[in-house]
């Protein structure tokens, strides 16, 4: 216990007891709603605007709206909001960033602030980590909206759409045969009719990822007239897996680019050149990602273009060319920051591991990438707008957050963006293991007695999550276990699409599923797969539970963190266990910084 603990008292424990009366009175109203008709429920939206539309403001509407939510959630999702999710619930009205651990149902969280919040009129959204978890949640909390009389929407890369129970897709009874399959996993695009962006906006709740919401505030800055923004005031946003978006990605900024008309050859030619250099000849900062030339370098680099002095005969320009196709050789790999599809370059996100596609590295690095690869080198580019998640972000009028892993970031949260960290405590108990590391001399040793452990494992019939840093590891790891005939599932960037399904049956008897990190982020794995399965999933608790094995240590310990909250949700049994080899890049980068 801290100094400040032992003067002042746990600062979150009072700050949740002082939400402990707002809780009774919500449990109070339990009964009495459970007496309503469904038709009465939705009306209490109507009542509650006409009492705020009088002076009264959201908290004093607030216990009466909660449980209106989590009656409506009872009867049509057949989950009732748990205490611990009320208060996170009311946490997240109140403009905080609440962490809690993976399983505990954030996605339920928001619902009744999102709820309450938008009775105001004044739209609500909820940011998420990829396009397929802003569908599914649109349509599974959706379903609690419309029964109060809101309209849902999400925004997704390709088009909008509307939640709309009336609106029959194609091959409606396949899907929802393949969502039986799935172990009960929620619909993902069922009922979900295409609409325009301004549609979407113009919804009670918006659901959509980061870059959407941030790429469509651009666009609507670049507009001629008003009539044709998209958006409207930003008034209260729910962050999803908050570190990640808020912390991970902050600091990159969304582009909007035109092609610039001058273009140029240089970067084929030093993609021939570069791999030319040796060690030596250069210098890598791997802490600021560059790669600088030393004396010998320039030397060599002009011997072989037969040149006196490369700065005073070629210019600045053309070294600017050199050092990006240099960064492009030595920095970026193929398969870990970036892959190669349908003859282009995407980027991979480094800190999700899914495919941005139509982001592009500025300042000529695509480009450079793109000779290094031999495909078509595009056009370079001029910025037209540009903003970061952590200015887009402070536009909000109220902002709150959620994540399995905050805490550690705390003091960052209050200095950037000044919003409390509040540690929500689990439903049940945990009892999951986490081990402690083993470590190896080398990589192949390492991946070996992974192999080997997994193998033991999987013949017990434990399911296994394991969590690789890079798209190469992950492949790798699978050749591995080929040859071992042990079956699997791969996710990583290549078939993200799959995520959501792969990542939801990683708790069946016997699974092992290899993915990178983060993939995978906000989809609950549920021993023995579907619930309605109990003989499976009380093989699988007997067997120990969900398995997780880290392949290496991250710089950063939360994203460590957020792969071992895999495993031990709702007071499941489960373990974890990290390898950890000398030649990891963690522990080369600890070394040029030490």
């Amino acid at each position: 216990m801290s100094i400040v603990d032992l003067l002042f008292g746990n600062a979150n424990k009072k700050y949740i007891q002082k939400l402990e009366p707002t809780i009774k009175k919500i449990n109070f109203l339990e009964d009495d709603y459970k007496k309503l008709s469904d038709e009465e429920l939705k009306n209490k939206t109507i009542i509650f605007k006409e009492r705020l539309s009088k002076g009264e403001t959201l908290d004093d509407i607030l216990p009466e709206a909660f449980a209106s939510v989590r009656e409506v959630s009872r009867r049509n999702l057949d989950k009732r909001h748990y205490d611990v999710q009320l208060i996170g619930g009311i946490c997240l009205h109140q403009g905080k960033i609440v962490e809690m651990r993976t399983g505990e149902g954030k996605t339920l969280v928001a619902t009744s602030p999102l709820y309450l919040n938008a009775l105001e009129g004044k739209g609500c959204h909820l940011v998420t980590v990829n396009d397929y978890l802003s569908r599914r949640d649109a349509v599974w909390m959706g379903q609690i909206y419309y029964a109060l009389g809101l309209s849902t929407a999400c925004v997704n890369h390709d088009q909008s759409f509307i939640y709309d129970p009336t609106f029959i897709t194609e091959n409606q009874e396949e899907k929802d045969k393949t969502r039986d399959e799935l172990g009960g996993f929620k619909v993902v695009q069922d009922y979900l009719r295409p609409c325009s962006r301004k549609e979407a906006y113009s919804a009670d709740i918006t659901y959509g990822t980061n870059n959407e919401f941030g790429f469509d505030y651009l666009k609507d800055n670049m507009v001629y007239n008003v009539v044709d923004k998209t958006q409207r005031e930003f008034n209260f946003a729910i962050v999803d897996e908050v570190d990640s978006i808020l912390i991970d990605e902050a600091r990159t900024p969304l582009i909007i680019s035109a092609p610039d008309n001058e273009s140029s050859n240089w970067y084929s030619d030093f993609a021939k050149l570069t791999p030319q250099l040796q060690e030596g000849d250069y210098e890598v900062d791997e802490k600021v990602k560059s790669v600088i030339l030393t004396e010998k370098g320039i030397e060599k680099i002009e011997n072989i273009l037969g040149l006196g002095n490369i700065y005073n005969e070629k210019g600045i320009k053309y070294v600017h060319h050199l050092e990006q196709a240099l960064k492009a050789e030595i920095l970026f790999k193929k398969d870990k920051d970036y892959i190669v599809k349908d003859n282009e370059i995407i980027i991979v996100d480094q800190f999700t591991g899914r495919l941005m596609p139509g982001r592009r590295w500025s300042g000529g690095l695509h480009q450079a990438v793109e000779a290094k690869e031999g495909v078509k080198i595009q056009s370079e580019s001029l910025t037209l707008a540009s903003v970061t998640f952590q200015n887009y972000f402070r536009l909000y009028k109220k902002l709150g957050g959620m994540t399995g892993t905050a805490e550690t970031s705390a003091e960052e949260f209050d200095k950037v963006y000044h919003i409390d960290v509040v540690v929500i405590p689990t439903n049940k108990t945990t009892i999951r293991k986490d081990l402690p590391d083993r470590v190896y001399k080398n990589e192949d040793g390492k991946f070996n007695a992974i192999a080997e452990e997994i193998k033991i494992r999987h013949n017990s019939g434990q399911p296994i999550l394991v969590g690789t840093t890079s798209i190469d590891k992950n492949e790798r790891l699978s050749m591995l276990l080929q040859r071992q005939g042990i079956p699997h599932k791969v996710l990583n960037a290549k078939n993200h699409e799959e995520e959501g399904a792969i990542i939801a049956q990683a708790g069946r008897l016997g699974a092992v599923t290899i993915a990178t990190n983060m993939a995978g982020r906000g989809v609950d794995i549920l021993l023995g797969g579907n619930p309605s399965i109990e003989d499976e999933r009380k093989k699988v608790m007997d067997n120990g539970g969900l398995y997780v094995v880290g392949t290496e240590r991250h710089e950063a310990r939360r994203i460590d963190n957020q792969l071992r909250g895999r495993s031990g949700r709702q007071g499941d049994p489960g373990s974890t266990q990290f390898y950890v080899s000398l030649d990891d890049d963690v522990i080369e980068f600890l070394e040029v910084i030490g």
